[in-house]
């Protein structure tokens, strides 16, 4: 049964999502077209999620730095293909200070010029190489068909920005991004990503190759989940990025970008979620926990005493722990289904009768084993026991987020198979990999390439829509995407 107000996955997954993140205290909608204003709930989820990505990137020797969100629009201009991949995005100021500007200044849609331009000051030897840099900021893409966390005017993520010797070098750059991509869609929210690269004509804007986690939301539709780029010298010799070389030849050095933004939040949203609203993996819930005292005058005091001693003890394991004491005007029914909607992965429930038996009443968001439902546990025990159960629930949630893939992704060789498998999930096929099949199978499915998997077996056949020799060795995935 679906909470009320929030529509069902079944009859209109679109609008369910759009609800839910509304109804869940996620996220409101901005005062500009296609904003979002981020509320603390939500902001968690990032905040959780940007620090374990934060200390990767920090470990394997980047360094944070922050670059202005205004860009002289002839930086955008001296890479030919980066600025016509974004024209149509560009937020572009033209007055300030009540006067024209000499040069027009464009909203940070990406920071590889403005960055560009820096590395080409910071860089004069081989032995300042590699530089490795890492940016957590605000960027600014004009979208047609805003979505919130999905596709917004205005997102938050992280951007790396790498320079190298050569391209050795830069592509192991770019594919330990791409793994630690992969890790925090696997270990922290839970998506089963698929990582691969891109066709030709998926690729970023100015980049020579553009690799990508592509998760499968339960709608059988991709959600592109992280991207990590190797941009050839095609930055920099539009920014003359050069190093002088052992010999003291000069040389221009190989760069790389890699990003990942708040739209994973949304991805969590549409791989766990049910009718009942929110699933949060354990490792991305703000509250891992929430105990629920019930009763009323000296017994609703007496188990709100109690509750705060439990959840002391659950502190000290490290647990994220939310005792919901000051709203007694609420019935606990009204918290415990809140609660549930907003996707906590255990609720602890405290009252009279399990006081005096010694016990707590603890209910998972979902059961990890079939007929699971409420279980009462010795309090004494529920500090120690909590950790398992979360790790449980976490590796839960992977599994079936790995199954429902699998069983929504079929290889196939025929058009006819092709339409229909699309319509509801993943078709892994064979493509000729021309720009202009791409478009055409596009036109007619609504689908697009997701990804040519890095691990997928070598072999070969006829592109599924034009019957061209595939182009690429392995299949490749296509679907209906975000």
């Amino acid at each position: 049964m679906s909470r009320e107000g929030v529509t069902p996955q079944s009859e209109d997954f679109s609008a369910w999502y759009n609800e839910l993140v509304v109804q869940a205290q996620l996220v409101d909608r901005g005062p500009v077209r296609g904003t979002m204003v981020i509320r603390p709930y939500g902001y968690r989820i990032w905040e959780l999620l940007q620090a374990d990505l934060d200390r990767r990137i920090k470990d394997s020797g980047h360094d944070n730095a922050c670059f202005p969100m205004f860009i002289p629009e002839s930086y955008l201009k001296r890479e030919a293909e980066h600025v016509e991949g974004f024209s149509p995005e560009l937020a572009v100021v033209t007055i300030a200070g009540g006067k024209e500007l000499e040069e027009p200044l464009v909203v940070r849609p990406t920071s590889e010029t403005v960055i560009g331009e820096y590395m080409a000051k910071w860089i004069d030897s081989h032995r300042d190489l590699p530089l490795l840099l890492n940016q957590w900021a605000n960027v600014v893409r004009w979208e047609m068909r805003p979505r919130l966390f999905l596709r917004t005017t205005e997102f938050l993520w992280q951007e790396g920005h790498t320079a190298h010797l050569d391209e050795d070098d830069a592509m192991r750059e770019t594919m330990w991004a791409l793994d630690a991509y992969a890790q925090v869609a696997r270990e922290l929210a839970a998506i089963p990503v698929v990582a691969g690269e891109k066709t030709p004509g998926e690729r970023f804007a100015g980049a020579v190759r553009t690799f990508t986690v592509e998760g499968m939301m339960r709608d059988g539709r991709a959600l592109q989940s992280g991207t990590s780029h190797y941009l050839g010298t095609n930055f920099a010799k539009a920014f003359e990025i050069q190093y002088q070389d052992e010999d003291g030849k000069l040389q221009l050095a190989h760069t790389t970008s890699w990003g990942m933004s708040t739209r994973m939040i949304g991805g969590v949203i549409m791989t766990h979620g049910d009718d009942k609203g929110l699933v949060l993996p354990p490792r991305l819930a703000p509250y891992q926990v929430v105990i629920v005292p019930i009763g009323r005058k000296e017994q609703g005091e007496q188990a709100a005493a109690e509750a705060r001693k439990l959840s002391a003890a659950i502190k000290a394991m490290g647990i994220r722990v939310h005792v919901d004491d000051n709203r007694p005007q609420l019935s606990p029914g009204f918290k415990f289904n809140e609660w549930e909607m907003r996707g906590v992965p255990v609720r602890i429930e405290l009252g009279k009768r399990d006081i005096e038996n010694g016990v707590a009443t603890l209910a998972r968001r979902l059961p990890t084993v079939e007929g699971q439902g409420k279980e009462q546990i010795p309090l004494e025990k529920v500090p120690e026991l909590l950790p398992g159960i979360l790790a449980d629930f976490q590796s839960f949630l992977l599994a079936r987020a790995e199954a429902f893939r699998d069983e929504h992704t079929a290889a196939v060789d025929t058009w006819e198979a092709f339409t229909g498998q699309v319509a509801t999930g993943w078709a892994d096929v064979f493509h000729c990999g021309r720009p202009e099949c791409e478009d055409e199978i596009k036109a007619d499915t609504a689908a697009t390439p997701r990804v040519i998997p890095a691990d997928a077996p070598e072999e070969t056949g006829e592109c599924v829509k034009c019957g061209r020799p595939s182009a690429y060795g392995k299949r490749v995935i296509f679907g209906r995407a975000y």
